[in-house]
């Protein structure tokens, strides 16, 4: 201490001396430095509640792309594509010569404009793809409202649509349906998705079942010796919906089966024939 209060005023002068030891001046600086002390603190509080926002943009913009990967594997699974064209299991390739390269890492601000770029591409194909799920939905909707095939399982095709001997009487009478036989009480199956409409006794229907698919066409099931299924029912394609029998004007086992398009009856033959979908 002795030699330092010799030197300081050969090396600073005797102000700068006597100003050091003055209580005044040791107290400002100790107050400077607590507010950088402060200021320091502070911004690593600021920092950290970046990076802390930061991170949760990552986790949800993460839980979205998951998402977005399981709603794609299942347009890829509906619409039958590739697998090995569309895999949403790995990243995709990327790739291409490196032009110049500056090595410097992203600073925040670039960051945060990344990752808005980032959320904006992933906004933009989650509309994409829930518009093609929408539209593969309504595809898969026609198709099984699109009538084709048999209303049975196991059975033959015993009398067509037309005129015909009546079974009963012997005279020619118009037939307006076609008719399956087979064992009593084997499968009886909706032909395409709709609502029950009718389930119930009609007449010489017997125990009958009817069907809206929408689009003006209407399906009947007729002779039936229970029905399963009741009237708001909604009905899948190649759902059970009643057990064959021979209730009403019948003289065995059998189905008869009638397509209404528009209300009036058509030949159900070239929609049983034709291909489904």
């Amino acid at each position: 201490m002795t030699f330092y209060r010799l030197v300081a005023p050969l090396w600073f002068g005797e102000d700068y001396a006597a100003s050091l030891a003055d209580p005044t001046i040791v107290e400002a600086w100790n107050q400077r430095l607590n507010a950088q002390r402060e200021e320091i603190n502070s911004l690593k509080r600021h920092s950290t509640e970046q990076i802390d926002a930061l991170t949760l943009r990552l986790g949800e913009m993460q839980a979205r792309l998951m998402r977005l990967d399981a709603l794609g594997q299942r347009l890829v699974e509906v619409a039958k594509l590739d697998q090995g064209e569309f895999n949403f299991d790995t990243p995709p390739a990327l790739g291409g010569p490196i032009e110049s390269y500056s090595g410097d890492s992203y600073r925040l601000p670039d960051l945060t404009t990344s990752l808005d770029q980032i959320q904006a591409q992933i906004d933009h194909r989650a509309q994409q793809l829930e518009l093609l799920n929408d539209l593969f939905a309504n595809r898969q909707f026609e198709a099984e409202r699109f009538i084709a095939g048999r209303p049975i399982t196991r059975g033959w095709l015993s009398s067509h649509f037309g005129y015909r001997t009546d079974p009963f009487s012997g005279r020619r009478v118009w037939h307006a349906g076609v008719d399956f036989a087979g064992k009593e009480g084997s499968d009886v199956i909706a032909v395409a998705a709709g609502v029950g409409t009718t389930a119930g006794k009609r007449g010489g229907y017997g125990w009958l079942v009817e069907i809206n698919h929408g689009g003006g066409l209407v399906t009947r099931y007729a002779h039936c010796k229970e029905l399963l299924v009741k009237v708001g029912d909604i009905v899948q394609k190649g759902q059970l919906i009643a057990l064959m029998g021979s209730t009403g004007r019948s003289t065995g086992p059998h189905v008869h089966f009638e397509v209404l398009k528009n209300g009036r009856q058509v030949d159900p033959i070239k929609y049983i024939n034709r291909a489904s979908r």
